[in-house]
């Protein structure tokens, strides 16, 4: 289900990080922004601008949201640039800083009450067995060649999960972030953060069932 997840989502937009620099390149780059040169900032979005969207749109359905998240997001890296440690790549880096200002604008903004998702998670019998049993998904194919309406399919079951389980789906299986990195930028415990994801997963499968479940039209 993951794969298929992330080939939805990720297909949407490109893919999620830019090509490597070399080391070289890279560590020009750096010393060109923490020197203030503007040519490299100009560079730095110009490369990552395209990539850094399609990361603010899975977490706010608003463009303008999207749009000024990610220029949040440029502006707190050119500014922080000199606490850049080097210890990973620098789009990584800036990934990260485009997810926390995600969700940064999303807590600023005036939500409803989240819906309840216990009727997306599956029941048990007393036996511990599933009410009803799990059923069977059809044989996917290759997920590159997974049809534009599964892919439509798995967005749109995303986005009807309450943000509070959507996020952490998306931060640990479509962004790549670990349990602790996730708990970090949510602001809770790493149990906290499993109990999500494991939830997420479950109501997530509940909402996919109809369409992959073995037996349906493929």
């Amino acid at each position: 289900m993951i794969d298929l997840m992330e080939e939805a989502v990720t297909s949407e937009g490109g893919a999620k990080l830019a090509e490597a620099k070399s080391p070289t390149v890279e560590y020009d780059l750096i010393q060109r922004l923490r020197g203030g040169d503007a040519t490299a900032y100009e560079e730095l979005v110009r490369e990552n601008v395209g990539r850094m969207l399609t990361v603010a749109r899975r977490f706010l359905k608003n463009e303008e949201d999207a749009q000024d998240a990610v220029q949040e997001a440029f502006i707190n890296a050119y500014r922080s640039i000199d606490r850049f440690e080097g210890g990973s790549r620098l789009s990584t880096w800036l990934h990260r800083i485009v997810v926390n200002a995600s969700l940064m604008k999303l807590r600023s903004k005036r939500r409803r009450p989240e819906s309840s998702i216990e009727e997306l998670l599956p029941t048990f019998r007393e036996d511990g067995h599933l009410d009803p049993p799990a059923s069977q998904w059809r044989k996917l194919p290759d997920t590159m060649l997974v049809r534009d309406e599964d892919r439509r399919f798995v967005r749109e079951a995303i986005d009807k999960l309450p943000d509070t389980y959507r996020n952490v789906l998306l931060l640990r299986d479509i962004e790549g972030l670990d349990t602790a990195e996730a708990a970090k930028v949510l602001g809770i415990s790493d149990n906290a953060t499993k109990v999500r994801l494991h939830r997420a997963r479950q109501a997530l499968q509940q909402l996919l069932e109809p369409r992959f479940r073995e037996g349906t039209p493929s």
